[in-house]
């Protein structure tokens, strides 16, 4: 018989580990192993093969670096989508500033390196979300954290973006421009194109403003690809880009344009 505060479980929760360390990964392992309630699923040592391992075999629980190299646990999170993603227990090396961010949304961390009886602290939280082995309620301040720390440190680098059926990672600083078609966007970089199912508006907040501006409705450039810019009607101006593509920008845009221009002089 269980008592009164604890509930049977009909199954072990099914866990992924992702970190780019491996002694990372074999201290949270061998902390999961004595655990009747925890099958640790698989391990994966860099977000790309952690976006894959997530869609494609459903955990229940992820314990995720967040500081990985090229995509981060923020990219991983995401490029699944949080509303898909799993109950996660971060794993980070952030200093004590930011750590507040994680108390104030109550979303479970574990600091490296990693100590046994906040592991199992944070592990216990976990598991308390999936009464007798049930689904757990959403996350809902998952969106929160990531909008609050994902801006602090690596926007510059990545973007995951779903184009094809699939998710891709794409540099930032490879993009040339991004036009909105209907109700989708097209990346233009170099000679390859790519055709986003996401609003203009919703890329533009993912891409570093110190980079992208945008110049109209349906135009964002990448600054660092402005060849030359030339005067245009009533303040406005034609960007002509490093493939000699001519893009002009419009009246609601004028301010930031002319901003941008007073800057660069």
């Amino acid at each position: 018989m269980t008592s009164s505060g604890e509930q049977t479980r009909s199954r072990a929760l099914r866990a992924l580990i992702v970190d780019d360390e491996p002694l990372a990964r074999v201290r949270i392992r061998s902390l999961l192993e004595t655990d009747p309630d925890i099958t640790v699923i698989g391990e994966c040592a860099n977000g790309e093969d952690a976006v894959a391992a997530i869609q494609a075999n459903g955990p229940d629980l992820v314990f995720l670096d967040i500081q990985m190299p090229d995509i981060d646990g923020f990219d991983v999170v995401e490029a699944v989508g949080v509303k898909a993603m799993p109950a996660v227990i971060f794993v980070t090396a952030y200093d004590e500033y930011a750590l507040k961010a994680f108390d104030v949304l109550a979303l479970d961390y574990l600091l490296k390196p990693v100590d046994r009886d906040r592991f199992a602290q944070a592990l216990a939280r976990a598991k308390a979300r999936f009464p007798s082995g049930e689904s757990p309620a959403p996350q809902q301040d998952l969106q929160a954290l990531v909008d609050q720390l994902a801006h602090r440190q690596r926007r510059d680098l990545r973007i995951a973006i779903k184009t094809d059926g699939k998710v891709i990672f794409v540099r930032t600083a490879d993009i040339d421009w991004i036009e909105a078609v209907d109700n989708y966007a097209r990346l233009h970089m170099g000679p390859t194109t790519h055709v986003v199912r996401d609003t203009l508006a919703r890329l533009e907040q993912r891409l570093p403003a110190v980079r992208f501006l945008r110049i109209q409705r349906s135009t964002i450039v990448n600054v660092d690809r402005v060849r030359a810019m030339e005067p245009w009607e009533q303040g406005d101006y034609v960007f002509i880009m490093n493939d000699g593509t001519r893009l002009t920008s419009g009246r609601r845009y004028r301010p930031q344009v002319q901003a941008f221009v007073h800057a660069a002089m």
